[in-house]
């Protein structure tokens, strides 16, 4: 599936009103004041990384350039957000675009080669007529401004998770808050960044099973990772959800925490179990778990769960108890309100699974 197909694709949930989690941050912040000069040294030497789920620089030159003649004029320019990662890299969270601006003026060509190796001179451009730097790139300032520009600092935030975490998702909301980018990660996109492990691959390989985006009526794979995000909720709930504790969004992200390499029967009972019930799911049941039209992520959830952990349903049976199921009164009052509440979701799930465990009537 081509990257423009999946950009366009976008899953179509209903709201879930979710806890917000009280966040209790166990990190340390330091400031630093770097030289312009020393941080495009630390991001050639990948001492400073832009990650992998950074958008991708974005910057026109008129904007790069302005920033120059910003820091070359001595005027304030905002600071710039550092996470310190478990191999002492500092990973961007927050000023992709002017730390690589000035890295390609250092340079003097601005962004990264196009498909042909060609890359544009950076020449200064967009400032006043009367700017004396419009039209210079960096060999053709004086030596005094070129000087000047490679010894002004710019403030620097080092964030470092502590170890042991007393919240092993504090890390999780620094890059929520700080990141602001022009399009803001989403929550799953954040957990990829957060939990890296083999189970970022696991998911999106899960999530690419034909039969499940089927289901959720898409395409390709939804854009903001939504349908992955789904994915994961399945697997935290699976043979699990005696555990689960509101907020979803924290209970996610610790499940995510824990599994980095999803290498335990759990995991690999979830990964065999899941293509089979998607497959049941798919060929059985027409648009499922759209009661008002759009997915519903609490029904979707109720009923794959319960297929998950019950391997003797046939296709007759998935579709008599669906049919229950959709009907059941003390079921459909836990698709509405809070429904990631904990009691409404142990609630919701085990009637799903009762209904699926004993023959219909």
């Amino acid at each position: 599936m081509s990257d423009e197909m999946s950009d366009e694709e976008e899953l179509k949930l209903e709201v879930e009103n979710d806890e917000t989690p009280f966040v209790e941050f166990d990190i340390s912040v330091s400031p630093a004041d770097p030289t312009l000069e020393l941080l495009a040294s630390k991001v050639n030497q990948k001492d400073i990384i832009i990650p992998f789920y950074q958008r991708k620089y974005v910057w026109k030159i008129e904007q790069a350039s302005r920033l120059i003649e910003s820091f070359l004029m001595g005027l304030p320019v905002p600071q710039v957000f550092l996470y310190v990662n478990d191999e002492d890299q500092l990973e961007v969270i927050d000023g992709q675009q002017r730390i690589m601006s000035v890295k390609y003026f250092f340079e003097g060509y601005f962004g990264e080669p196009d498909r042909s190796s060609r890359r544009q001179v950076f020449k200064l451009k967009g400032l006043s007529e009367r700017s004396e730097y419009n039209g210079k790139t960096f060999e053709e300032l004086s030596v005094r401004d070129q000087r000047r520009l490679r010894n002004t600092s710019l403030r620097a935030i080092h964030i470092k998770q502590l170890k042991p975490s007393a919240r092993n998702d504090s890390v999780f909301h620094i890059f929520e808050r700080l990141n602001t980018g022009g399009t803001q990660l989403k929550p799953q996109e954040i957990r990829n960044a957060v939990y890296r492990g083999k189970i970022v691959d696991e998911l999106k390989s899960l999530n690419g099973n034909p039969h499940w985006q089927s289901i959720l009526g898409l395409k390709a794979p939804d854009k903001n990772q939504k349908d992955v995000e789904i994915v994961l909720r399945l697997f935290s709930l699976f043979e699990n959800w005696n555990n689960y504790e509101k907020p979803m969004l924290r209970y996610l992200n610790r499940i995510m925490e824990e599994n980095k390499d999803f290498s335990t029967p759990r995991a690999q009972k979830f990964k065999e179990r899941f293509a089979d019930v998607v497959g049941l799911v798919n060929r059985t049941l027409h648009h499922p778990f759209r009661p008002k039209g759009v997915i519903n992520s609490a029904m979707l959830e109720g009923v794959m769960v319960a297929l998950l952990e019950n391997g003797s349903v046939t296709e007759a049976r998935l579709r008599d108890c669906y049919r229950i199921l959709s009907g059941d009164k003390s079921f459909e009052e836990t698709l509405r309100g809070a429904t990631t509440d904990t009691l409404t979701v142990k609630t919701r799930i085990k009637r799903a699974k009762a209904i699926f465990d004993d023959e219909p009537n």
